[in-house]
């Protein structure tokens, strides 16, 4: 079954009239059925786990310390980053439901990137929360919360006005399975090397240097952990360790890969790669982090034995 194309529309179409055709992953049209199944599944753990994580932080007296407060806050961006994108996903793969309205393609955009933008920060905290052996107050979590959200939603939000200012006449195709800041902008016929320059700027500026801060500050932690005497204890704090900074791995790896990827290494990369890569890094990071964060901590393990 062919796409169907949306609505037609010509030179310098009003953006508000305009509709989007999604295809999925290119060329890989024949295998969307079985590619689905992996997906949908592993957005079902990442929303159950992620909802029972909060459900279990928000009712045990216990788990009101505040590093668990962070790991509340990393479930929910988690459960909001996979049902921003997983659905729309699903649909496409399962029933062919590409068209998406221009206003609904940037939505889906903003809250995309704000998410992202906002899990990475929270990320930062827990990261130099642990680093200063959590000493952070509940009050001060929750401001360092907040802050995150301010600041992602400030970097975010020019995104929409960056698509918005554009000129579009005619092309309507979007070679992916949502919609991001690019994958817009390119279907104008207007010179958007101002969304490419903000892209790169959002990228190295602000999670760029989130990864690393959380990079020293995971130095830092294993320079204190191979002082400790005890082998025991420190082969226990390397295997905690090592299983945080896979999962952060998990998180910015295929993201800076598929953002590269976009801007520098279309003729490099085959698109079907990318775009494979850009819909893992949206369920496989919210599948893992109840399972790294939530069940390899002492307190939630015992919690879950009662």
């Amino acid at each position: 079954m062919q796409p169907q194309m949306a609505p037609s529309f010509y030179n310098h179409t009003d953006p508000q009239d305009m509709w989007y055709v999604l295809i999925g992953i290119p060329g890989l049209k024949d295998s969307h059925t079985w590619i689905s199944i992996p997906i949908c599944s592993m957005y079902i753990v990442a929303v159950v786990g992620n909802i029972f994580l909060i459900f279990l932080i928000m009712t045990e007296c216990n788990l009101r310390e505040p590093m668990y407060l962070f790991l509340s806050m990393l479930a929910l961006a988690d459960v909001l980053l996979s049902t921003a994108t997983a659905p729309k996903m699903l649909a496409i793969f399962w029933f062919h439901s590409m068209d998406i309205s221009f206003g609904s393609c940037v939505s889906q955009m903003f809250f995309i990137h704000f998410i992202f933008v906002a899990e990475s920060a929270i990320l930062l905290a827990m990261a130099f929360d642990r680093y200063i052996y959590h000493n952070l107050t509940s009050s001060v979590i929750r401001k360092i919360g907040i802050a995150a959200v301010i600041r992602s939603f400030i970097i975010c939000f020019p995104f929409i006005f960056l698509v918005y200012r554009l000129t579009y006449c005619g092309r309507n195709i979007i070679p992916h399975s949502y919609c991001e800041h690019m994958g817009i902008a390119r279907l104008a016929c207007d010179n958007i090397n101002v969304n490419i320059i903000y892209g790169l700027t959002v990228a190295l500026l602000s999670t760029g240097l989130d990864v690393v801060f959380i990079l020293v500050s995971y130095i830092m932690i294993l320079l204190t952990v191979f002082q400790i005497p005890s082998w025991a204890a420190r082969c226990k704090a390397l295997s905690t360790c090592g299983s945080h900074i896979c999962v952060i791995l998990m998180f910015y790896a295929p993201a800076f890969f598929s953002f590269f990827a976009h801007r520098f290494g279309g003729k490099i990369i085959p698109h079907h790669i990318h775009i494979l890569i850009a819909n893992l890094y949206v369920v496989v990071p919210p599948m893992l982090n109840p399972i790294i964060y939530g069940v390899k901590t002492k307190q939630i393990q015992e919690r879950l034995v009662k």
